[in-house]
């Protein structure tokens, strides 16, 4: 299996070199990240600048690896578009960080999976809690076997997991309400500055990925490309 690597924490982060020594035994592996932070920056790409800065590096060992001075979606056109690979798989992270709910839209992780979509290669986006990557090194492979048992692969393109900080049992879920907002200071030299409010109040409904890490639980959630309202597209054609 040929496996395309990426994440949004940037290439010399912790959790893609978590993410390495986990798929290195699942295929061929490749890393094409970014080159530095990317987080929240969704499923965006640069087209203004010219190009990008596209560098071989020796961070993993035997494993091919880049940086690119770019986002990660990116960074999956570049290694699928631009080197010419092929790839049966792309796995994002793993993220230092949830991406839950709602939040999921602002999510380079994710974004990452939604380009790999587009171009045809089943993707899986791997986040861990703030604390450490304890509990999802511990558990990768586990949920990962779970993933290929029940051949998820083969009723959606996307799978968003999070690890919480501990606990082991795996659920199914769809995505919750977003967890964070901002509000605005604004500064007398006219500067907007932004203020993460916790928007998480907790309902117990396993069945949300919110929910579900927020109580210990390991959420794996389907999620498409589509964004097609289809209920209102089936009454409106008629």
């Amino acid at each position: 299996m040929r496996i395309l690597l990426t994440n949004d924490d940037g290439i010399a982060a912790e959790g893609i070199a978590h993410l390495v020594e986990f798929a290195r035994h699942l295929g061929e592996v490749t890393v094409v990240a970014p080159k530095t932070q990317q987080s929240a920056t969704s499923h965006s790409i640069n087209i203004h600048g010219g190009g990008y800065e596209v560098k071989k590096v020796d961070l993993f060992g035997p494993i091919e690896a880049y940086s690119v001075d770019s986002t990660p979606a990116d960074c999956v056109r570049i290694a699928i578009l631009g080197m010419k690979k092929q790839f049966d798989l792309v796995i994002s992270g793993i993220n230092k960080g949830p991406n839950l709910g709602a939040d999921i839209h602002y999510s380079g992780t994710v974004g990452a999976c939604f380009e790999g979509a587009m171009l045809g290669v089943k993707s899986l986006a791997f986040s861990a809690a703030f604390e450490d990557f304890s509990n999802a090194v511990k558990n990768i492979g586990r949920v990962y076997d779970e993933i290929q048992r029940r051949n998820m692969f083969a009723l959606t393109d996307i799978l968003n997991v999070n690890f919480p900080a501990a606990g082991e049992e795996i659920l199914i879920t769809k995505m919750g309400p977003a967890i964070y907002s901002d509000d605005f200071d604004f500064m007398p030299d006219g500067t907007a500055v932004p203020r993460l409010v916790c928007l998480y109040e907790g309902t117990a409904d396993l069945s949300l990925d919110t929910d579900a890490v927020m109580t210990g639980h390991i959420s794996v959630t389907p999620i498409r490309c589509d964004l097609t309202d289809h209920d209102a597209f089936e009454k409106l054609k008629g």
